[in-house]
């Protein structure tokens, strides 16, 4: 693929994520889009970006897969891999073949190779002086990333704080807030992906696919039909029968 061709698909990448943020938009939503634009644009299997909450304690805000989703959350039960050393150290951690930091990472590695990941980067999420979280990016073939996959990686990164961080200016104080209620939507989400999971019997994944679809297709938030779904007894009957219908369709 030519230079000229992946900075025109970059560039445009970038102008319809920000066009998002223009409008009105779910968090969740939008970094779960952001996971996919990284897949596409850096040549990666997948990504996943970790948020710190007020505590520093990270937690997983979306990811481009339910395998990807596995292999975060395992960073943050074992505390150690490249987004937790990124997010600690505020720099990149860029490793071409995963299976050379065995002795640096003895719990991560075996669980990434298991996943059928090589090579794995992050990058850091900044604003305000502060880091927020790490954007992870997992490949299924070993090698670097270059200056230019490393500039587009940290200009998404970069748009997922302002996603996170819209509603209140970014200094160390107002970030809290927006945290908090990011944090909490994912929450909402996980809840209800795995809820309609069940419901359908259908897998984690194929769940927050008619989620998404169902939600915009309806010009709704992602997270208030996750809302619905589990807190509103009323109106879930129905919303339970129209994403099984959607389900069919997907079939």
């Amino acid at each position: 693929m030519s230079d000229n061709s992946r900075e025109t698909r970059v560039l445009s990448a970038v102008v319809s994520l920000v066009d998002s943020l223009l409008d009105d938009f779910d968090v969740v939503d939008l970094l779960t889009e952001l996971t996919e634009r990284c897949a596409e644009l850096l040549d990666v299997a997948s990504a996943g970006f970790l948020l710190a909450d007020p505590l520093q304690r990270l937690h997983l805000l979306a990811a481009t897969s339910e395998q990807t989703r596995e292999l975060e959350l395992f960073q943050l039960q074992a505390e150690e891999g490249p987004c937790i050393e990124c997010y600690r150290t505020g720099e990149p951690v860029l490793v071409a073949d995963v299976r050379e930091y065995s002795q640096r990472w003895p719990q991560f590695v075996p669980a990434a190779v298991e996943a059928g990941f090589t090579a794995v980067h992050a990058v850091p999420m900044r604003a305000a002086g502060s880091v927020l979280g790490a954007l992870g990016l997992f490949s299924t073939r070993p090698g670097e990333l270059n200056d230019a996959d490393r500039l587009v990686g940290q200009t998404l990164a970069h748009i997922a704080c302002v996603a996170v961080l819209q509603e209140h200016p970014p200094t160390p104080v107002t970030v809290v807030s927006p945290l908090r209620s990011a944090l909490a939507a994912r929450v909402l989400v996980e809840q209800a992906k795995g809820f309609l999971s069940e419901m359908l019997n259908v897998s984690v994944d194929q769940a927050f696919r008619i989620l998404r679809t169902y939600s915009r297709a309806r010009g709704e938030h992602l997270t208030d039909v996750a809302r619905r779904l589990i807190r509103d007894r009323h109106t879930r009957p129905e919303l339970i029968r129209a994403m099984a219908e959607l389900a069919r369709t997907q079939q």
